[in-house]
Order: structure tokens, then sequence, then C-alpha cells
């Protein structure tokens, strides 16, 4: 039988391993020790927890899980290090490690979001076109 530690768990589910102990310790996930007293989560239990909170929660994010289901997988968190507005746009730099990340928005969009600079962000990329050039 496939198992997931706590952290693999976590990592599938883009939330935190503490979140994922608390579902644990509150009986709403699954869980037992392996030999070496990790918690490990079975891949069926995981599975079937994801599906029932995705029907719960519906739609991208489920607020009482902190789960969010999307389609895009490229997803790099970072600090927000520039936003600037003007009637209807707004320009949003993040820096993401070593990427600088750029995102145009409307404004309405990323007041809503409360983006200012030193807010933690995600930037979450889904294309149909990526360029990829060589460096020499």
């Amino acid at each position: 039988m496939t198992t997931f530690r706590i952290s693999e768990a976590a990592a599938l589910l883009g939330v935190s391993p503490d979140t994922v102990r608390r579902w644990v310790d509150g009986g709403r996930l699954a869980a037992s020790r392996d030999e070496h007293g990790h918690r490990i989560v079975p891949a069926a239990d995981l599975a079937a927890f994801v599906r029932d909170t995705a029907r719960r929660g519906g739609g991208a994010q489920s607020a009482e899980d902190g789960v969010r289901f999307s389609s895009a997988r490229n997803r790099m968190r970072g600090i927000v290090t520039d936003v600037r507005r003007d009637g209807v746009m707004a320009q949003v730099e993040i820096q993401a490690g070593p990427f600088r990340v750029v995102s145009l928005m409307s404004r309405e969009a990323a007041d809503e979001l409360g983006l200012e600079i030193g807010v933690v962000a995600e930037a979450v990329v889904k294309s149909t076109n990526v360029v990829v050039e060589l460096t020499e």
C-alpha cells in the first residue's frame, strides 16, 4: 500500500505540514505510524480526503481547509517587491527565490488581494506558450 509522510501529503495539498498534522489530530484524516514513529497517511485515504474536500468546498479553494484546487502547477512563493497602480491596471513584481515575476492585473484585483510591498504572495503560472533561451 502506498503511503505519504506528513510533509509529502502537505506538499501534494499545498498546505503546511502543521495543517496536515492538525487534520490528523482532529480525526479528519487517517494516519498511522511507521517503524520509525513517523506519521504516514495511506494514499487511498489522502485521495478520499481530497475528493471530499473538493466536493464540500468546491471552487478554487476551500476556506475551511486551506486547500487549493487548480490545474496550474507552476507556483512560486515570494515577496511583493513593487506594486504600480494606475486608474485601471496594476503591475505587481514578486521576488521568488532567484526569480523576478511580473504580473499585470486589474487594479481592482490587486486592491482586493491587498497587494503591497512586503506582502508574501504566490505567483501561479499557467501558460500555453513558454519561451526557452539558451545561455552561454
